[in-house]
């Protein structure tokens, strides 16, 4: 049995495979409408989403499956003080795999250590989203055509910032790949990220605080919204959530060819007079989602692709 809980569970040519699939159920959804009939979805939020959750729940009954779980801790039965271990045992008797978001770091590991069926981390605090990784893989191999020798921004809320944790570890993976980390001093990417992960895969890197001078230099702009949940300090927040905002005349500084990517959800780091400009990859993204979420739930379960005959992992 395999679980997804850090964007490393699964090799680089098992990357490139569930890609590949994804791509497969994008091109011809409804031959994948029935490969899931009779299994159970398991969705179990601890914390609010609207794109990820929902997603999830799209892509198991688009596969013909159905699905079950709570969109909150106070909906759990965590207020009657269950722990996550307990919860996971209990769903593993109701269903035939999980996905779990949760605040704290490292939840979504302990309940795979207690399941009896395949957990997908949906998100654990600030450390790492994997499945919203590979939807990003997804979207710049399709702007791209490739997800080697690029040159990406990573710009806004880079210390708190799941998602980027988990796609600069996927990143160093392909050849050639260089970063720009753009933030301000008490946003900026944590020393274990660079420590860990860049310096032992030898990756060019720059932290940097302008993106206006930096734009011209990209292949891929990833932006990040300044997430209050993750802050103690009111006053920080409100001081720091509009340090970068994106907007139509600054992006005339960027390669015509260098799609914005953006996990959502965007409060204003974002102008809306971005999406209308063909670089703007972030609902696109999302569309994304679902194909991915189809194609993890296909090879977590070992479900075989009508199209190949052959199962992904």
């Amino acid at each position: 049995m395999r679980n997804l809980i850090d964007p490393l569970d699964f090799t680089l040519d098992e990357t490139i495979s569930i890609l590949d699939l994804a791509d497969r159920i994008a091109s011809n959804e409804e031959a994948y409408s029935h490969v899931a009939d009779g299994k159970k979805l398991a969705t179990l939020f601890y914390e609010p989403s609207t794109r990820t959750r929902l997603s999830f729940e799209s892509a198991m009954l688009s596969l013909g499956g159905k699905t079950l779980g709570f969109a909150g801790a106070n909906q759990s039965s965590a207020t009657k003080g269950e722990t996550v271990a307990d919860t996971a045992r209990v769903v593993s008797c109701y269903a035939d795999i999980i996905a779990m978001r949760h605040p704290k770091e490292g939840a979504p590991l302990r309940a795979s250590m207690y399941s009896s069926i395949p957990v997908i981390n949906a998100g654990d605090g600030g450390h790492n989203h994997p499945t919203q990784t590979l939807i990003d893989l997804m979207t710049i191999r399709h702007r791209k055509g490739r997800l080697d020798n690029l040159t990406v921004g990573f710009c806004g809320d880079l210390k708190f910032g799941r998602t980027v944790h988990s796609l600069v570890n996927s990143l160093v993976r392909f050849n050639d790949n260089k970063f720009y980390f753009i933030s301000p001093e008490e946003l900026k990417v944590p020393d274990y990220l660079i420590e860990d992960t860049l310096i032992p895969n030898k990756s060019v890197y720059k932290e940097v605080r302008s993106l206006e001078d930096t734009l011209p230099e990209l292949d891929v702009l990833y932006m990040t919204r300044v997430q209050r949940e993750r802050f103690f300090n009111e006053d920080d927040y409100i001081r720091l959530k509009d340090t970068y905002i994106l907007n139509k005349e600054k992006l005339q500084l960027a390669p015509a060819d260098m799609p914005v990517l953006h996990p959502l959800p965007r409060v204003d780091e974002i102008s809306t007079d971005v999406d209308t400009d063909k670089r703007a990859a972030y609902f696109e993204q999302v569309q994304n989602g679902k194909y991915i979420r189809m194609a993890l739930i296909m090879s977590l379960l070992e479900l075989t692709d009508p199209l190949t005959g052959k199962k992904v992992l």
